[in-house]
């Protein structure tokens, strides 16, 4: 059987265009607010053209202990071009935690695939 798993790219966002890019807290205090922002392209641009673009991103947060991630949000970019739009990857979300655990992104650009990132996030008390 095939699986995703292996698809899935990262690097140091830096140097590499296509890198989620997560901005978060590293704590807060249970049932304190996090926003977190996404963004792809930071340090090198992303092109987000016509012929080039990231279609999605989506967020997860993977509490310690748990089995599985939950997804924060799933966020489209439908435009591409359309009535001259382009649209910047580019999210900001809010959520609330009481166990610590790891902020995932992952993207997909339409000629590069799919992409991720994580951040570990403490909670306090």
């Amino acid at each position: 059987m095939k699986s995703l798993n292996g698809l899935y790219q990262s690097g140091d966002w830096k140097g590499e265009k296509h890198v989620p890019v997560i901005h978060a807290p590293e704590s807060v205090k249970a049932g304190e607010e996090v926003e977190v922002k996404v963004v792809i392209g930071e340090e090198i641009p992303h092109p987000n053209t016509l012929e080039h673009y990231i279609s999605w991103i989506k967020v997860y947060y993977h509490p310690e202990g748990a089995k599985f991630p939950v997804e924060i949000g799933n966020y489209d970019f439908s435009a591409h071009g359309e009535s001259d739009l382009l649209t910047e990857p580019y999210i900001v979300t809010r959520f609330k935690a009481n166990k610590p655990g790891t902020i995932l992104a992952s993207s997909y650009c339409n000629i590069h695939g799919l992409w991720e990132n994580s951040v570990e996030l403490k909670v306090e008390g």
